[in-house]
């Protein structure tokens, strides 16, 4: 594994990087705030009527001011969104609905969408979020860390990383309606040109999925010098994509086979006490409840070193020193996180399930003489333009920028 990152974070002739391949790509969302997001809606709506109802010192004190933002900053609607631009402490306004996020890898959880409370909510991202974007989402490197490179989400990620430096965000299509690719001017054509057959691409982020692998300068994404090894990469990478997606874009939910599948065994209490796991016999304890079969792959399966299930579970729980807003939380264990957790164990025991392939996949490709970065140079695709690496103007009427102003991009 060494070799393989020191290959990939050097020089020009070296496999290219995914910044080279999805030019465009945003920073991690900044919230500054940890009430603004939480793994239940109900607890959002609690946290606002808070807010609202308090006044002064103790409104500034609940809402967590930063340099960015405070109850009196105003601020721009989120593209898409209807709320109010002024400062919050004047007009809070009406409660925006909340919006399901990705919080981190394979982490769903709700966020209030009101540009007011967000210290850097990306527009440019919400801008292209719709029902056809997908998002790369990079983990960023964690040395020995393990785990993926990359991931990808339907919802709108935040891009927040469980350890090390948090990677960049990239959309695959750089406006709505699935309209102009953010892949490096050039690259679908020779990709054709060179294996025939499907290049487009949701194509070439399945081929991302399946070879990308970690370094220091960001996802490593090696391209083969044969069309057969790019089609079976592809396959394998709809496949993990599959997944990822849990039903979006039109795909089923994951399910893995009769017999396998995981079911609650023993009622999950309403403040289950510590999450557990036995080996011999496949089952997960949350306090008293009891979650079987439960592969060990699922159990272990890491991001940055991280066990995910491990993760998902102390955002679940009352986390040390947490207070003010962010101390609002259901009174016992909501029926939805059961479900969330039982799908987030299918994903992940899938997952595991691919792994052995992407290793195969990546080990022939570390002999594979493939296209290198200078290559890419030589085909005229790298460098690729700046004006790739910006975000593209997708508006065609006004959005609302603070204190009610307008303003046109």
């Amino acid at each position: 594994m060494a070799a393989r990152v020191a290959a990939g974070a050097g020089g020009g002739d070296g496999p290219p990087l995914l910044d080279d391949l999805m030019p465009w790509s945003v920073r991690p969302l900044r919230t500054g705030r940890a009430w603004v997001t939480a793994p239940d809606a109900a607890s959002l709506r609690a946290r606002w009527d808070l807010l609202v109802g308090a006044k002064g010192a103790e409104q500034e004190r609940l809402f967590r001011s930063s340099p960015s933002r405070t109850p009196l900053t105003p601020a721009a609607a989120l593209p898409g969104r209807s709320t109010g631009t002024g400062g919050f402490a004047r007009d809070p306004g009406p409660y925006p609905e909340p919006v399901r996020i990705l919080h981190g890898p394979f982490d769903e959880h709700w966020m209030i969408p009101d540009h007011r409370l967000l210290d850097a909510a990306r527009p440019e991202l919400w801008r292209v979020a719709d029902a056809h974007q997908l998002f790369a989402v990079e983990h960023g490197y964690v040395p020995q860390g393990g785990g993926p490179a990359l991931s990808v989400t339907a919802l709108l990620p935040d891009g927040h990383s469980p350890a090390g430096r948090p990677g960049r965000i990239r959309p695959l299509y750089r406006r709505p309606g699935a309209q102009e690719p953010n892949l490096a001017p050039g690259l679908p054509d020779l990709l054709r040109s060179r294996y025939g057959g499907a290049a487009g691409a949701e194509s070439v982020l399945a081929w991302v999925l399946a070879a990308a692998r970690p370094s220091p300068s960001g996802p490593v994404v090696p391209l083969p010098a044969s069309g057969d090894l790019w089609e079976e990469g592809v396959a394998l990478g709809r496949e993990v994509l599959r997944v990822q997606l849990r039903g979006a874009h039109g795909g089923g939910r994951p399910r893995l086979p009769g017999g396998r599948r995981p079911y609650v065994r023993v009622a999950i209490p309403p403040r289950p006490e510590g999450l557990d796991y036995d080996r011999g016999t496949g089952t997960l304890a949350l306090g008293t409840g009891r979650i079987s079969p439960v592969p060990a792959g699922a159990w272990e399966f890491r991001v940055n070193g991280v066990r995910v299930l491990d993760l998902w579970w102390d955002r679940r729980t009352t986390p040390p020193g947490a207070e003010g807003l962010a101390e609002l939380r259901p009174p016992g264990w909501p029926q939805e996180w059961t479900s969330d957790l039982l799908e987030l164990i299918t994903v992940l025991a899938l997952l595991d399930e691919l792994a052995p392939q992407q290793e195969a996949l990546r080990d022939r490709l570390d002999g594979d003489p493939g296209l290198t970065r200078e290559g890419l140079c030589g085909a005229g695709v790298l460098p690729a333009p700046r004006s790739s690496r910006r975000p593209a103007s997708v508006l065609d009427h006004h959005e609302e920028g603070p204190e009610g102003q307008f303003v046109l991009l």
